[in-house]
């Protein structure tokens, strides 16, 4: 990703001040606990409690519900994209293999956060359309190695692959070792085979 793309971002929200942002780590790891437990619903006095800090320290940094949402959201979205610059090492296909089992797992966390977001913006609303600009920098080029590699078929666009993989990880039904199982069976499709 650019500079220029980078600031555009919706990934670059964070303090910069050393103790807001450490007041921002905690209430964001926090508030990704008591969704986990608790669904979104949630009370921003439980996360506040869990987070150490007063109630008035999450209003400041997060006046709104939204505000705390949208940001666990791009915390989980940043960590599952800047994973794809630890895969680069990797041959082309078990790079972009992995990271798309990391993507999996980030879609059945993120899902029940975006559910609740939209009640607040639109699924078109910048804040999706920079989430989604960043998931592609971060994925296309993994795809775009493994279809040079030979690896993937070349019939392949990354809009086909986040498909495959928003549709078996949205599935709140399916236990995560399955998923897994039925993504790597979706990924044995991708593979280049020739004529």
């Amino acid at each position: 990703m650019t500079t220029t793309e980078a600031d555009t971002s919706p990934l670059v929200q964070r303090p910069k001040r050393a103790d807001a942002r450490r007041n921002y780590d905690k209430l964001v790891a926090a508030a990704r606990e008591a969704f986990a437990e608790h669904g979104t619903s949630a009370s921003l006095e439980e996360v506040a409690r869990r987070a150490g800090v007063g109630i008035g320290t999450l209003y400041r940094r997060f006046p709104s519900r939204q505000d705390l949402l949208e940001a666990v959201y791009v915390e989980e979205l940043a960590e599952v994209c800047q994973s794809a610059d630890e895969l680069t090492d990797l041959p082309p296909w078990e790079a972009l293999s992995e990271w798309l089992h990391r993507l999996v797992e980030y879609v059945g966390r993120k899902h029940a956060l975006a559910e609740e977001l939209w009640n607040y913006i639109d699924r078109d609303a910048e804040f999706f359309r920079g989430c989604r600009t960043t998931l592609y920098a971060a994925g296309q080029p993994l795809l775009e190695r493994a279809q040079e590699a030979e690896a993937v078929r070349a019939d392949v666009s990354f809009d086909d692959v986040l498909q495959m993989v928003g549709g078996i990880g949205k599935n709140p039904a399916t236990p995560p070792d399955q998923v897994a199982r039925i993504l790597d069976i979706a990924l044995d499709g991708l593979r280049y085979r020739p004529a």
